[in-house]
């Protein structure tokens, strides 16, 4: 519905705003950025606006966190690569805000700044244990495999055990767990960083349990995800019988939604048809229901090195409004593994002069416009915006970024009709102009589209002599190096 009010806005709003020339900076160049670019460049013809991102290359999570072997998924960049090669439009990359230059900075030199920088970091369990090598954040792991600099030296340890606990049950954790377990000469036609495939082809791992608090009636993953995973080749699957059947709560949660019905229809049918007996030399995938993280285990021979976790057994309590809540019951499992991956949520990061919700991980705002404070009587802080994870939480796909960004627009576009977001003093914000000439007094070596367009250039020509699309430059070096060609 709020989505639906937006776009209203932002119509009725579209032939009426393009009379001033206002300067606007754009801080993250994933979807969300990229979608928020194309509607302010739509709506407002006098617009000019500056995408900023601290990576040497654009696309935010569509090329770091799409995985591998989903390349339709990835297509979304052709149309994010005609947004950026609009004449009033320009990607500035290698600039971190925070530290090439300030929020407060920016702010000074555009009439309108939006953050969409995403989600960078993660929720943390909180148990003992958590510190122990062997233990990683799936944002790493995604990281990794897909060749973002930042986790280019990762090296997981896939060879000292056969097996992978995954904990969390949403489409994240259903990605890491197909690359485990996927055949490598199937990952060796996608875009995978080339020393993924390579720790993959010498991996150990043959089996991965996928750990949920809750049951099968509320697994967060989607229909699409759940099927690929359950039909790769070869693998044994297992799932216990008594963790699919329903109470009659769960039966009133899957009768108000088709997509969690449709998931307990597919667990179900896979739980029928899976062998009794997993046969020597097949992989498997277990799907452990109603068990929640209580500690990690330290191993006996290898000192500061996992070896497994310690599990409690957890009920389902009405927690009103139709959730229920998994409650633990003082019973505990353990199980052995040598690599834990958690995938449990991605958490954004503050930085200097911006207004941040710790609690809730997001910029406190109302409909993009970023508030002075996360409650009480806070006020707008004028010309300053969120967009995606930032603003919303790191939830949805690819195109809940659209509607995201269309609501902020639309509040964007309101303030510029009621005189909100120009200056008082009526002098022009220096814009693009300003912010080159500030980095370069700081010395800072910005990428532009040019310069990533050399990199797409390099990695297609590269994968083209490995039969794979593109073969990414994953250090930090060579990406600069070959964007400043």
């Amino acid at each position: 519905m709020a989505v639906s009010r937006a776009l209203r806005r932002f119509w009725r709003t579209y032939s009426t705003v393009s009379s001033e020339r206002l300067r606007f900076c754009i801080v993250g160049s994933g979807p969300a950025g990229f979608y928020t670019a194309d509607k302010i460049l739509k709506a407002h013809k006098r617009a000019e606006v500056d995408i900023v991102d601290r990576l040497p290359t654009p696309f935010g999570l569509v090329r770091s966190g799409v995985a591998p072997d989903h390349p339709d998924t990835k297509i979304v960049t052709n149309q994010f690569s005609r947004v950026v090669q609009n004449g009033r439009c320009s990607f500035i990359g290698n600039v971190s805000i925070g530290i090439s230059i300030s929020l407060a900075e920016l702010r000074e030199l555009y009439d309108v700044v939006v953050l969409s920088y995403g989600a960078e970091s993660d929720q943390a369990l909180g148990i003992a244990g958590e510190e122990l090598a062997g233990i990683y954040a799936a944002r790493e792991f995604v990281w990794w495999y897909n060749g973002h600099p930042d986790c280019r030296n990762l090296a997981p340890d896939l060879k000292s055990s056969d097996t992978a606990v995954i904990i969390g049950q949403g489409n994240v954790a259903l990605d890491v767990a197909r690359i485990l377990l996927r055949p490598t000469s199937e990952l060796a036609t996608t875009d995978i960083a080339s020393h993924a495939l390579a720790a993959l082809e010498e991996s150990s791992i043959r089996k991965v349990y996928l750990v949920g608090r809750r049951g099968a009636a509320q697994a967060a993953f989607t229909a699409k995800e759940l099927r690929e995973v359950l039909g790769i080749k070869d693998l044994f699957i297992e799932i216990q019988q008594a963790d699919l059947s329903k109470t009659p709560a769960d039966e009133e949660e899957l009768k108000s939604n088709r997509i969690k019905r449709r998931i307990h229809e597919l667990l179900s049918k896979a739980a029928t048809s899976a062998a009794s007996v997993c046969s020597p030399g097949k992989k498997e995938l277990h799907f452990v229901f109603f068990r929640k993280p209580d500690r990690f285990l330290e191993s006996d021979c290898r000192s500061g090195h996992v070896a497994g976790l310690r599990l409690e057994r957890t009920i389902l309590k009405d927690a009103g409004s139709g959730r229920q809540i998994a409650v633990g019951t003082g019973l505990f499992d353990e199980m052995e593994c040598g690599l834990v991956l958690k995938s449990v949520g991605y958490k954004s990061r503050p930085v200097d002069g911006l207004p941040f919700d710790l609690h809730k991980g997001i910029v406190p705002n109302v409909q993009g416009r970023v508030l002075s404070e996360a409650s009480g009587d806070a006020l707008v802080e004028k010309g300053l915006y969120a967009c995606g994870w930032l603003k919303r939480g790191p939830t949805g796909i690819i195109a809940t970024n659209l509607y995201c960004a269309e609501e902020t627009v639309a509040s964007i576009l309101e303030d510029i009709q009621r005189g909100l977001v120009t200056s008082s003093s009526g002098l022009s914000k220096p814009g693009r102009d300003g912010l080159l000439q500030l980095l370069d007094s700081r010395n800072v070596k910005i990428v532009p589209f040019g310069g990533w367009e050399k990199i797409d250039s390099e990695e297609k020509r590269r994968g083209s002599l490995k039969n794979k699309p593109r073969e990414k430059l994953t250090s930090w070096q060579e990406l600069l190096e070959v964007a400043a060609k």
